[in-house]
């Protein structure tokens, strides 16, 4: 791409090493480059476009000590099943849901990551985490809408789904129908056109050569842990979901009454919470 001539270049990265590696050689040929949606560590990158990931995990905390409270859970035991050790995201996620945890008095009873979001490997570790606490969790903040579907099968085999709160994010529909039942107690919703709108009017800018246009859609500077540097950043702003509020996901057009209610129970579910 580099030999191409492109004259801006988008990285979505898997890790932060191969992202860096990148990111040097387009800064090695002038070439600006957008960490899209993941911050690479050590990469030098100019801009940062994605939500203010902390801020996810803040939405999750918030919503799952809600429900824990609902429940009548003033405190006591909550797993962390965390995103993957080697995304800078899940390290955001987890600081923002921690943090509102523990800040509300809960204690953090074990604290597993799982590594590259694998949902089958999710499912092997929060099973490890139930039996070695003999199901003694008030709450279950997983860091996306898949790892809490692997903690929810494993509590729903053990007559548990719905009783103890998990929450996800990302809005998948699988995740937006667990809401809809009540065995998952919310999800958080990321416009991603308007994070890919961000993107391209930054990349547009740079493009151009119109370094005042760039730095005019940053919204702010994301901390570079290892770098030590300020990178300017356009950070979103996600929005928790309950099951009164996956309407609103529909209504963004992010998915359909139709992907979401395909069951007569989810039917049900739909109807009651105004999905159609």
């Amino acid at each position: 791409m580099l030999a191409s001539g492109v004259t801006a270049l988008l990285i979505v990265n898997l890790d932060s090493p191969s992202a860096a590696a990148v990111a040097a050689k387009a800064a090695a040929q002038g070439v600006p480059v957008i960490d899209y949606d993941r911050h690479t560590l050590g990469g030098g990158s100019n801009y940062y476009v994605s939500f203010d990931n902390v801020a996810v995990g803040t939405k999750i905390g918030e919503g799952l000590v809600k429900c824990m409270q609902d429940n009548g859970n003033m405190d006591g035991p909550v797993a962390l099943l965390n995103g993957s050790p080697t995304d800078n995201n899940a390290t955001l996620f987890k600081q923002g849901y921690e943090k509102v945890v523990t800040d509300a008095g809960y204690t953090i009873a074990d604290d597993q990551a799982v590594p590259d979001w694998d949902n089958t490997k999710a499912g092997t570790i929060f099973e490890q985490m139930y039996t070695k606490a003999n199901g003694d969790f008030v709450g279950i903040a997983s860091a996306n809408d898949g790892l809490g579907g692997a903690a929810i099968a494993v509590l729903d085999r053990n007559g548990q789904a719905g009783k103890i709160p998990v929450t996800g994010q990302d809005a998948t529909d699988e995740g937006l129908q667990r809401v809809l039942l009540g065995t998952q107690c919310m999800t958080v919703y990321k416009a991603i056109k308007a994070e890919a709108e961000a993107a391209a009017a930054l990349a547009i800018a740079l493009s151009n050569g119109d370094q005042a246009s760039a730095d005019a859609l940053a919204t702010g500077a994301t901390a570079d842990s290892e770098s030590g540097m300020d990178v300017p950043s356009v950070l979103l702003v996600p929005v928790g979901i309950t099951a009164e509020t996956v309407k609103d996901v529909i209504a963004d057009g992010f998915t359909t009454a139709e992907k979401l209610c395909t069951t007569d129970e989810l039917i049900a579910a739909c109807k009651m919470y105004g999905v159609m």
